[in-house]
């Protein structure tokens, strides 16, 4: 989906695919004709009254990565768990000689 046109058009291939009338919306999710209409119709809308439109058109919301902007290395390369940041003791000994820089440093002057 690119755009709220878009969303509005699928929408409304739903609710006709299900046999709904825009007036039917209200005994469904609570939401007047008028509303509705100007949902349909493309009018800005917050997540959570997508997400209750959703649930009565029996849809759901999927948030998928653009594949022309984030590449398949890229994606492989995310942790899958927070234990592979930590480092080893050896790594951290490694770091030991930097703790001149950061605490000596006015040793120099």
């Amino acid at each position: 989906m690119k755009n709220v046109d878009e969303i509005a058009a699928l929408l409304v291939q739903q609710r006709k695919k299900l046999g709904i009338e825009q007036k039917d919306m209200y005994m469904l999710i609570g939401m007047k004709q008028q509303q509705y209409q100007r949902i349909e119709a493309g009018s800005d809308i917050k997540l959570s009254t997508l997400l209750r439109i959703l649930e009565g058109l029996d849809l759901e919301l999927s948030i998928v990565p653009n594949t022309r902007k984030v590449t398949h290395s890229s994606i492989d390369n995310v942790p899958d768990n927070q234990n592979e940041h930590k480092k080893s003791k050896s790594e951290l000994e490694d770091d030991s000689d930097d703790l001149g820089f950061w605490f000596n440093s006015g040793d120099d002057a």
